[in-house]
C-alpha cells in the first residue's frame, strides 16, 4: 500500500461538541501519523476556493455560516492509502446513512453537519493540504 498524506478538517459541530480528541484518537489507533495540525478560521475566499464545486449554489451562504461559526482544526494526516481508509472510518458523507461505528454514524447529523471533511483523491488530498498548510507546517517522518 502506498503512504499518501490526506486532509481532514474538524468541522465546527466537532469543536462545538468537544469532539475532536475522540475523533483524533480514532485516526491514531488506525496507525495515522499527524504530520500537520492547527486551528483556524476560514475566511469567505478561502471557503469559495475549497468549495468551488458548489460555490454558486444557493445553499453556499449556509455553508460559509455553519464553516465560520467556529474556528476549524485543519490535520494533514500521513499513512499507507491515507485517502480511502480515512473516508472509510469516517463513513458517507450524509451522516444519516453512516453506519454506527463509523465517526459520522456515531457523531454526524447530515449532510453538513457531518464532524469532518476529508479529501476525497489522492489528487485533490495534494491540493487541500497545500491550501491549509504551507510546506514549513506539514513534517514527514
Amino acid at each position: 500500500m502506498p503512504q499518501e498524506t490526506t486532509l481532514i478538517l474538524f468541522k465546527t459541530d466537532c469543536v462545538q461538541k468537544r469532539l475532536v480528541g475522540e475523533v483524533l484518537k480514532r485516526f491514531e489507533a488506525e496507525g495515522f501519523r499527524i504530520c500537520g495540525i492547527k486551528m483556524m478560521r476560514l475566511d469567505t475566499p478561502l471557503l469559495e476556493e475549497h468549495y468551488a464545486h458548489v460555490a454558486d449554489k444557493p445553499f453556499f451562504p449556509e455553508i460559509v455560516a455553519f464553516m465560520q461559526a467556529t474556528p476549524v482544526i485543519a490535520l494533514a494526516l500521513e499513512g499507507e492509502d491515507a485517502v480511502a481508509r480515512v473516508r472509510d472510518l469516517l463513513g458517507p458523507t450524509d451522516s444519516t446513512k453512516a453506519a454506527k461505528g463509523t465517526i459520522r454514524g456515531d457523531f454526524g447529523v447530515d449532510m453538513m453537519t457531518n464532524v469532518c471533511h476529508a479529501s476525497d483523491s489522492v489528487e485533490n488530498a495534494a491540493i487541500e493540504v497545500a491550501r491549509f498548510f504551507d510546506e514549513s507546517e506539514v513534517f514527514g517522518y
